[in-house]
């Protein structure tokens, strides 16, 4: 809907109004359309209006044409596949020897969500496994506090199914599936399927016996920057206010390594907030799903068990420049968020007040604002409603994969930003949501919620069939 007949219909609602009390009901109705307009725009100013596959493509509104070069070229190196070295194209080589994909466009399909492999898929693709082993001595726990895991001493701390064609991947990821009934109070019954993970094919030797491994798909780009932009002190607000409401909902900041600053400061990214930055969220990905150094992370992602690292060419020291960094760490920034939809729609509006009434908003917070920031001024002082926290919750023991990371124990997941969710199917082609994927839509998704939110939950296990199905028609109009 264009933004100017949509606020003109809501101007339309007041026209009764503005009969008996024209200059009172013209500033009533401007108001409204405001707030209205104001909403819609999910991410401020940076929000657009595209729609289809290409939804989570775009750069920010309000992005200045001067700086679309920079989006475009950090575009370039974030869409097109890295190769094996020694290549011609050097500014794009190094590639592995063990990798997860050769493009961050793979993992990131069109710049939104992963997905598990399907039946009969040989690789995982755009979704990983992170490995870790538990911390017992004490140059291990120490050791937490930089590497936030114990990585296995052979594979690592991510696994890798893909290797250039003189090397072997590290192993197969298989996933299989049990049924788990869950039924409404009304006699209507949803099976979930829960995940049991696996991995064959081995090639390096055996895993260590107390191996923790937790599948994760990729998630979505838009509105990275804006999140990356909200004040510290905002979050820890949020997170004293939960406490002071005593509803059992206790969110909290994971504190994270961070490699430039060399000191411990707030998590913010990854599906438990393991990384601080979007830098250092790029440079991590770069090393540990293609297989490539930067300045930040500039060690070759094999262990001393795999000499692959050694025997194969690398692209240089380190194999992505701060350039390339910089302009992927720009793109990221500036991948814009899509208006929502419907929001004049009767059962969207009921969606949203039951959303509201479950409480689901405790965590799934709907209005944020970013910091002032001179150097980013498209998203500086933005108000957005990206539908998180970015807080650490206690998920339950449906959704725990028993795996700590810095702060984050076994339990616990950041809030996921819900904005632009409704855009799913069709920038991506599928509806798997959560961490792993095990979610085949967002009602299953609801349903996996336990532990904090257990309560909410509940609440939506005791609502009709057409209040279920306006609290998703809300969802969908994110």
């Amino acid at each position: 809907m264009k933004l100017k007949l949509f606020a003109a219909r809501i101007a339309a609602c007041f026209l009764p109004l503005a009969i008996a009390f024209p200059a009172a009901a013209q500033q009533s109705s401007e108001t409204a359309a405001t707030v209205e307009l104001a909403l819609l725009k999910s991410g401020g100013a940076t929000s657009v209006t595209k729609t289809g596959a290409n939804a989570f493509s775009m750069p920010a509104a309000n992005l200045p044409l001067v700086h679309r070069l920079d989006f475009s070229v950090g575009n370039s190196f974030f869409r097109n596949p890295w190769v094996q070295a020694p290549a011609t194209t050097d500014a794009r080589d190094g590639l592995g020897p063990l990798f997860n994909t050769n493009g961050c466009q793979n993992c990131h399909i069109k710049d939104g969500r992963g997905h598990p492999p399907e039946e009969g898929d040989t690789n995982a693709v755009s979704m990983l496994v992170r490995l870790s082993i538990p911390a017992l001595t004490p140059e291990q726990k120490k050791a937490l506090i930089t590497d936030g895991v114990i990585p296995d001493p052979v594979y690592g701390g991510q696994l890798q199914d893909f290797a250039l064609p003189d090397a072997k991947p590290e192993g197969q990821i298989t996933v299989t599936y049990t049924d788990v009934p869950v039924t409404f109070a009304d006699g209507e019954v949803v099976t979930l399927r829960k995940p049991t993970l696996a991995i064959t094919h081995l090639n390096y030797g055996d895993m260590h016996p107390d191996i923790m491994m937790s599948a994760r798909i990729a998630p979505p780009m838009i509105g990275l920057g804006l999140l990356e932009q909200i004040p510290e002190q905002t979050l820890e607000s949020l997170a004293a206010a939960q406490q002071q409401e005593n509803k059992g909902i206790s969110g909290r900041l994971n504190r994270v390594w961070d490699v430039e600053k060399q000191q411990t400061v707030a998590g913010r990214f990854g599906w438990k907030a393991g990384q601080p930055t979007l830098m250092q969220q790029n440079a991590g990905a770069f090393n540990g799903d293609l297989g490539l150094t930067s300045r930040l992370f500039p060690v070759e992602n094999c262990t001393s068990g795999q000499d692959v690292c050694q025997t194969l060419p690398n692209g240089g020291s380190p194999e992505v420049s701060d350039k390339i960094m910089n302009f992927v760490e720009f793109y990221s920034r500036h991948l814009a968020v899509p208006v929502r939809r419907n929001l004049d729609d009767p059962q969207v509006q009921r969606g949203e007040r039951l959303f509201a009434e479950a409480g689901c908003g405790s965590c799934h917070q709907s209005k944020l604002q970013t910091a002032k920031v001179d150097s980013l001024p498209a998203l500086s002082e933005q108000i957005i409603h990206p539908y998180t926290d970015l807080l650490l919750h206690d998920m339950g023991e449906g959704l725990a994969d028993h795996r700590d990371e810095f702060l984050a124990n076994g339990r616990e997941w950041r809030t996921a930003p819900l904005w632009g969710i409704g855009y799913t199917e069709e920038v991506n082609g599928h509806t798997y949501f959560l961490h792993d994927g095990r979610a085949r839509n967002l009602m299953e998704a609801v349903l996996w919620h336990g532990g904090e939110a257990q309560s909410s939950r509940d609440q939506v296990l005791q609502l009709r069939k057409q209040d279920r199905d306006a609290l998703i028609a809300f969802l969908h109009s994110l």
